[in-house]
């Protein structure tokens, strides 16, 4: 959650991650209009929201599980679901203070995404586990 927190301030703002990533794109592939390689900024700037709460799912699906023998229990993904959908709610305020970044309800749900999708990877693998 701190590094979260972390790249929520000025430092990782569309404005700074295009100084890096539009001229890396544009050496991969030269052929790309400006307009496209913004696009593709973007969705990298999104699969990075939806990675980061994806892992923030799966830690807090761990720290509702405990030490527990069991694998899964639907109130462990529950839990885990709403403390990811919490956070990026107050992560998206943290950023409407921040100058340079604004909070958006679309990363809301974006990171939502994440979080949820981390809980289906982990309902897959309970099933797996289940059927050994």
């Amino acid at each position: 959650m701190g590094v979260i927190f972390w790249m929520s301030t000025g430092m990782f703002s569309s404005d700074q991650t295009s100084r890096i990533i539009v001229p890396v794109l544009n050496f991969l592939f030269p052929g790309l209009a400006p307009h496209q390689l913004e696009m593709i900024h973007g969705l990298l700037r999104k699969a990075g929201h939806v990675a980061e709460y994806f892992l923030l799912g799966i830690l807090f699906f761990r720290a509702f599980r405990g030490n527990t023998i069991q694998i899964w229990r639907l109130r462990w993904t529950i839990y885990a679901m709403i403390g990811v959908v919490f956070y990026a709610m107050s992560d998206e305020c943290h950023q409407a203070f921040v100058s340079s970044r604004t909070g958006s309800l679309v990363d809301i749900g974006v990171d939502s995404a994440g979080g949820i999708l981390s809980q289906v990877a982990i309902i897959f693998r309970w099933k797996i586990l289940r059927r050994s």
